[in-house]
């Protein structure tokens, strides 16, 4: 590969010297080719126009004391050179207009000529990859002469073991921040919390939490902001709201702001959340339920950062990260006209499916720790389980009659009960048994499964089919087409069908084993769903 330099004209230190006794003076473009075993191909000189004169001569001295160097000026102009806007702009259009040849051409910044402000966007640029190199500094040397020394940096932390740790620590920190700590065990959930680390640090685009009610999706939302304003990403607020709680002129005054006098009511002005929210980070939680002039507008707000307060014909700005939560199908929601397209192609760059709790079973032990260690930061008094107690509740919690059906909140819940009914500070099996019915009790109430019971198997199959069935078989496949009908998709239906046997897997794929079971009866997930809307009364 041929060895490229790039580097800023010395107006200074390149022009030290005149005449012979020029070559006993360090003079950095020139002393860069002096050395043989960094056999330089091409120099790439970058100049202001009013120094072509000093520029060529140094050319002149370059090819006497390396005749096989080719040295080629280019023309680079700002008015002030300790302006950074000027010279970083400058520099930028420089190695955008350069035809950098990656493959066969290896490349060095020179560093140590221009001035401060131009060696620092040289660093920046090069750390930006907009010059695809490693950093080259020179310096003099009594010892050695007018060929002095240099030393090479090669920006790629990569390369570098204890570096790329540090980084390596530095995220498994910011992972255990987006998970509040708790030492999750669920293969899939620590897989999503990685990568989210990295965009949480990386990106500021819009980042859209889907799963069901309880899941965690405004838990995670805030350990993104408590993670972004420790890197010292984000200056402003944390600001949520629940898109279900706005409706008519309240979801636009809330959401936009407007001025006094704006609609019946508005008797003074009022910023709004997306003002407030201001260099800081906005968590719009259902976001399905909002409404469709709400979204138009706050697809402006997130691509134009500028958007109108209600009443007011003057735009406000507003630099806000967005953080969407929905429990919804917004896919489908769409199809149905209830959600934007555009909107959603938008919101949807960073999409991340926060599972329930039952299909992380084996994550409720240490969620089960942490809201007792909640519990005793909040009320002041520690909690623990009796050794006993804690047996008899994991059983349970573990068991497929456990349904969870709020999730995390249901644990939540429970943990506050039993603690504070804790005597002495100490969960009991009485305090367990306790909770454990009133768990049951709460989750016998009718389910969205059971008011599906109406159905036939008539209504999918022809009589002759199911006159080949036993009637166990029969039972059996009624209660997988009612799951299918009250889910949103097959993955959706076949978690819930698969719930035990697929934490024993590595890799479940519930999808592919509700599919082959619906195939054994010629039967689809859609076809499920087309069959039961045409035979719908009407």
């Amino acid at each position: 590969m041929a060895t490229v330099v790039i580097s800023l004209l010395g107006t200074v230190l390149d022009q030290k010297g005149r005449g012979a006794n020029r070559w006993d003076k360090w003079r950095p473009n020139v002393a860069v080719c002096m050395h043989p075993e960094l056999h330089i191909d091409r120099l790439e000189m970058i100049l202001h126009p009013n120094y072509m004169r000093m520029g060529q001569k140094v050319a002149e001295d370059i090819k006497e004391i390396s005749p096989n160097t080719a040295v080629n000026i280019h023309k680079v102009s700002w008015e002030d050179p300790w302006d950074f806007e000027q010279v970083y702009g400058a520099l930028h259009d420089f190695a955008s207009s350069y035809s950098f040849d990656r493959e066969n051409d290896e490349y060095y910044i020179h560093i140590t000529t221009g001035t401060h402000v131009a060696q620092i966007c040289l660093y920046l640029l090069t750390e930006a990859h907009y010059f695809p190199g490693k950093l080259l500094q020179t310096s003099p040397s009594p010892s050695i002469g007018a060929k002095g020394q240099y030393h090479v940096i090669d920006l790629d932390l990569s390369k570098y073991d204890q570096i790329a740790q540090r980084f390596r620590n530095e995220q498994l920190v910011g992972e255990q921040l987006l998970k509040s700590g708790i030492s999750t065990r669920n293969v899939q959930f620590n897989r999503l919390i990685n990568q989210l680390e990295q965009v949480a640090i990386r990106s500021t685009a819009p980042i859209l939490l889907t799963g069901p009610t309880g899941a965690g999706k405004s838990q995670l939302a805030r350990q993104i902001f408590a993670l972004k304003k420790q890197r010292g990403q984000v200056k402003g607020e944390f600001v949520a709201i629940n898109c279900a709680t706005l409706h008519g002129d309240n979801a636009m005054s809330t959401l936009f702001g407007h001025k006094k006098g704006a609609f019946t009511g508005a008797l003074q002005s009022r910023l709004g959340l997306l003002k407030t929210a201001h260099d800081g980070l906005l968590f719009l939680d259902e976001i399905g339920e909002l409404g469709l002039d709400e979204q138009a507008m706050l697809l402006k707000s997130i691509e134009e950062k500028t958007f109108y307060p209600m009443g007011s014909d003057q735009p406000i700005h507003s630099n806000f990260q967005l953080i969407a939560g929905t429990n919804q199908n917004l896919q489908q929601a769409v199809l149905e006209g209830r959600f934007r397209e555009d909107l959603l192609a938008r919101i949807n760059l960073w999409s991340y499916d926060l599972p329930g709790l039952r299909d992380r079973i084996e994550d409720l032990e240490p969620n089960l720790e942490y809201e007792l260690q909640q519990f005793a930061k909040q009320h002041g008094s520690l909690v623990t389980f009796n050794s006993a107690a804690k047996t008899l509740f994991l059983n349970f919690a573990l068991s497929p009659v456990a349904l969870w059906k709020a999730n995390f909140r249901d644990l939540n819940a429970c943990v506050l009960r039993m603690a504070t009914l804790a005597p002495g500070g100490r969960i009991t099996e009485s305090v367990v048994e306790e909770e454990i019915l009133r768990l049951n009790r709460a989750w016998q109430s009718p389910t969205p499964l059971a008011d599906k019971q109406g159905i036939a198997l008539e209504q999918f199959l022809s009589k002759e089919a199911i006159a080949n069935i036993d009637l166990f078989d029969q039972q059996q496949l009624l209660y997988v087409i009612n799951a299918c009908l009250n889910a949103k998709s097959l993955a959706e239906a076949g978690r819930k069908l698969f719930n035990i046997s697929r934490n024993l897997k590595k890799t479940p794929n519930d999808s592919h084993r509700l599919r082959t079971y619906l195939g054994k009866y010629d039967l689809s997930f859609e076809q499920i769903h087309s069959l039961n809307a045409s035979s719908a009364p009407v």
